[in-house]
């Protein structure tokens, strides 16, 4: 008996649809897809070394093809704020305080106060990027590129004075449960995100040239203390390592009690310089590499 030629079409294109059905079923698993596009393979704990030769590859490639490679570390606290916010605050904290005078309410106003006197610190960071960076963009042969955090803060304060002075800086983002989200005034081509704080660290000190801390927290510590570990253990080269605000530091951490006990030695204290406003922590730097004295002054 001949076979109905429409019976054949019929199932070939059934043989057909599931073949291709077949095929999209495969193309569709996890095994096929390329390595580098399997986010479920590349998260699994074998791949951690691979994904740290990643987060260290692509910032150093940038950074390298724009041919950075001398930075100036600005540390401190992300929770300050710019004065214009802060005195916003008070007034608000005046407000409600205004219309219900509460325990609660005079507390938010205190706060709000603080938050208005600590704002001097928001400023002196965004006057001192901005002193480095117009010194750096009229002497390029010795231009040293803001490097920040890259949250809000000391470190909004220290990228937004690099951008008042014309420059380009450096955030160096890292994810967190607050505080991760990248300032509105670092270069968009600098602006990378960390998973692992060993990467991040290593790039904020792998190209530094001076590291300036503001007053700050337990992330402002972590950072000024590795920086002052591995120079003295001599696994990074000297830098200034300036601290802002002597009075600060000097209430915060007694060092000379270190010496008294014979934990640290009397010359570790030579590691550590202060300054009390942007002015004298540029100079520090200055003095220190000297360089020629064309510092542009502020507007």
């Amino acid at each position: 008996m001949t076979p109905d030629p429409h019976q054949l079409h019929e199932r070939h294109l059934a043989s057909a649809q599931q073949s291709l059905d077949a095929i999209a079923k495969l193309q569709d698993h996890s095994s096929y897809r390329l390595a580098f596009a399997d986010n479920e393979f590349l998260m699994q704990d074998e791949l951690r070394h691979v994904r740290l030769q990643l987060e260290y590859l692509k910032p150093q490639l940038v950074l390298e093809q724009h041919n950075i490679s001398a930075t100036i570390v600005v540390f401190g606290s992300a929770r300050f704020l710019s004065p214009e916010q802060a005195k916003t605050a008070v007034a608000l904290a005046e407000k409600q305080l205004t219309e219900a005078d509460t325990a609660q309410n005079q507390q938010a106003l205190l706060r709000a106060k603080k938050q208005l006197d600590n704002s001097k610190y928001y400023t002196a960071s965004q006057q001192f990027s901005a002193l480095a960076t117009r010194y750096s963009c009229c002497n390029p042969d010795c231009a040293m590129t803001i490097i920040s955090g890259g949250g809000p803060g000391v470190m909004e304060a220290a990228n937004r004075g690099a951008m008042d002075a014309g420059g380009e800086s450096i955030g160096l983002n890292i994810v967190l449960p607050r505080e991760q989200q990248p300032n509105p005034y670092i270069t968009p081509q600098f602006c990378f995100q960390f998973h692992y704080f060993a990467i991040r660290k290593m790039h904020f000190l792998q190209r530094a040239r001076a590291l300036v801390a503001f007053p700050g927290g337990f992330g402002t510590l972590d950072e000024l203390f590795e920086t002052l570990t591995l120079i003295q253990t001599k696994k990074a080269a000297r830098v200034p390592v300036i601290l802002y605000d002597k009075a600060f530091w000097q209430k915060l951490i007694n060092f000379d009690m270190l010496v008294e006990e014979g934990v640290i030695s009397a010359s570790d204290l030579e590691l550590i310089q202060y300054a009390d406003t942007a002015e004298q922590a540029w100079q520090l730097i200055m003095d220190y590499y000297q360089l020629p004295d064309k510092t542009p002054q502020l507007g």
